[in-house]
């Protein structure tokens, strides 16, 4: 038996400490492609946005890299952009002006995800590790390849308000700040 097919044998995420330095903070200001096109400077948003953060997406058809489910964390990245893609409606209604994926895959790759997956909303891409240097997320290696945890913000007015982390299951990440929001 795959362990992708049975999410409750994924091992899960601890936190380590490695986000508590970002709550409060300002955001430095630095322009991340995103899928639609644009540049998005986090800093200068006005109202409040959220990011969620995760490590990779996957292609249909194409394996995941040796090891991926025995990472803490990693597996999840779709099923984490679903729960923002289906909850996309509520989170503006409480007060959300935008929602953003991130990861550090380039916005071409990013792109396909998007269109499959059929976000509302455009994804960011870190590919240059600008944002996980300067906030000094936490990340870790698989296959050769530096990835980000995975994460959300809440960000209000360019300063993070709230950090979700560790972020388990990923299914549920949107509402977990959802329920965040309405408390």
């Amino acid at each position: 038996m795959a362990i992708q097919h049975d999410p409750t044998l994924l091992p899960v995420p601890q936190d380590d400490g490695a986000t508590r330095h970002l709550a409060g903070m300002k955001l430095p200001s630095l322009s991340l492609a995103a899928t639609d096109g644009s540049s998005v400077d986090l800093s200068a948003l006005r109202g409040r946005t959220v990011v969620y953060v995760y490590p990779r997406t996957g292609r249909p058809n194409q394996s995941m890299p040796d090891g991926w489910d025995a990472i803490p964390g990693a597996r999840g990245c779709t099923p984490q952009s679903c729960s923002f893609r289906d909850h996309f409606a509520e989170l503006r209604q409480l007060g959300v002006a935008r929602v953003f994926g991130l990861s550090t895959q380039d916005s071409d790759y990013q792109r396909e995800a998007v269109e499959r997956l059929h976000l509302p909303f455009p994804v960011l891409s870190d590919d240059g590790f600008k944002l996980t240097r300067a906030l000094n997320l936490p990340t870790f290696t698989a296959a050769g390849m530096e990835l980000i945890k995975r994460m959300v913000f809440v960000i209000d007015d360019g300063v993070m308000t709230k950090v979700f982390y560790p972020v388990f299951p990923p299914d549920k990440s949107a509402e977990e700040v959802i329920n965040w929001l309405r408390a």
